[in-house]
């Protein structure tokens, strides 16, 4: 399974997977909790154990219960997903994707985000020197 996996997973799929990497693991009554709209509890028993026949999940027993987590970092998944990003909607331009990100309306840049960017250009600036 290659972490682009990650891109062909359903709007379920999806937010089960964002709920496992905010928890680190869950059971499926705490991804019930979380999930949006939320479906019936078997809906989601069978949705973790197809991610995890899809090897996006595995689980460990504690008790009657199964708790599941990430086979992939969520930083690796990430990586996978902004590359994705940037390759379909950006050709393949970072700078392209921050300026799409700055000149959104709806996005609200603070002068901490803004001195955070200013200083992870600096940072790349040095590695290239």
């Amino acid at each position: 399974m290659g972490v682009q996996d990650h891109q062909n997973l359903s709007r379920r799929e999806r937010q089960i997977m964002d709920i496992v990497y905010q928890k680190k693991e869950a059971t499926a009554a705490q991804v019930l909790e979380d999930i949006p709209d939320p479906p019936s509890y078997t809906t989601v028993r069978t949705l973790l154990r197809l991610l995890e026949n899809k090897g996006h999940l595995k689980h460990r027993q504690d008790g009657p219960r199964y708790i599941f987590y990430a086979t992939v970092p969520r930083e690796k998944a990430q990586e996978s997903a902004m590359r994705k990003l940037l390759h379909t909607f950006f050709d393949g331009s970072k700078s392209k994707a921050v300026a799409a990100l700055i000149d959104m309306d709806t996005a609200r840049i603070s002068d901490n985000e803004l001195e955070e960017l200013d200083q992870l250009i600096k940072q790349a600036k040095r590695r290239v020197k």
